[in-house]
């Protein structure tokens, strides 16, 4: 069905779903990443999200699909939940859930960079002015971080750049998936992925466990980010991929913010300033320029 098809009742309520589910997550993650630490967070996040999926994989008999395309599924996996789970669970015990979920919204930012090098998409003057004005946001977000920068263990430098790895780590993640996993479908490729990311966070999660119990509400907090925020949000992400399009598919990352900042407020008494919402607007400009989602005729 093509895009313009579509009545929005079609896709509105799984796209709004969806980015509620993707902008909790950071709240989720923050509860758990203080318990557990960064790799046991992502670990389990992932872990609990494939183990929620197997038996469907199971049920539409996709299983030998998922084994003769293994091997990119796993590199699929690490790029595209292992590296960024475990950066954002570092991040967000040093910087705000807000502040997080913005820099997230560069992601299609490095997607069209990714996309340029590699895969040998066009770069016209539209969308080297979006680079431009996204990594210019991302300049002035960072420029304002309470205390200041600081690239010391545990500064909010090493915070930011582990967000921006996640973003460049989703951004490669796209195009080696559109380019060895395009005819692979949606399911096999969400559960082999989350396997090959549960298999390679599995060594530094457990040499990094946490000596103490967590609690059950971190626990509790985890088992939220996988089953719902990861599992159903994948199911949920595929399927708006199906209906509408990668294009319009993406563009939920440019609504994350909204909603994670909500949370933020509610539940963490977190402070949005006037300034963060500047440098988010700034970078979703940026980013719907330089991924061609505006300036088109």
């Amino acid at each position: 069905m093509k895009e313009h098809q579509l009545h929005w009742r079609e896709w509105v309520p799984d796209f709004l779903l969806l980015a509620l589910l993707w902008g909790s997550s950071f709240l989720f993650m923050r509860e758990g990443a203080h318990a557990f630490g960064a790799f046991p967070t992502a670990w389990v996040r992932v872990t609990l999200a494939a183990l929620m999926l197997t038996p469907v994989l199971i049920w539409r008999k996709e299983i030998p699909v998922l084994h003769a395309h293994w091997r990119p599924l796993t590199l699929s996996g690490l790029l595209n939940s292992g590296i960024p789970f475990a950066c954002y669970a570092f991040a967000l015990m040093h910087i705000s859930t807000g502040m997080s979920s913005i820099l997230n919204a560069t992601t299609p930012l490095f997607g069209a960079v990714i996309a340029w090098a590699w895969l040998g998409d066009k770069l016209n003057a539209s969308r080297a002015l979006g680079l431009a004005l996204g990594f210019t946001g991302v300049v002035l977000l960072a420029s304002d971080v309470p205390g200041g920068i600081s690239f010391q263990a545990g500064g909010s430098g090493l915070a930011i750049a582990a967000c921006l790895l996640a973003t460049l780590s989703y951004g490669i993640a796209g195009s080696f998936t559109k380019r060895y996993l395009q005819n692979v479908p949606s399911i096999v490729t969400a559960t082999g992925s989350l396997w090959g990311a549960s298999i390679g966070l599995a060594i530094p999660a457990l040499l990094s466990w946490p000596s103490e119990t967590p609690t059950l509400q971190a626990w509790g907090a985890l088992a939220i980010a996988g089953l719902m925020c990861t599992a159903l949000a994948y199911v949920l992400y595929f399927r708006l991929m199906t209906r509408t399009g990668p294009a319009r598919a993406m563009t939920v990352t440019y609504l994350i913010p909204v909603f994670a900042n909500f949370f933020g407020v509610v539940f963490l008494d977190e402070l949005v300033t006037h300034w963060m919402m500047g440098c988010a607007v700034i970078i979703v400009m940026g980013t719907a320029l330089a991924s061609g989602l505006v300036g088109r005729k």
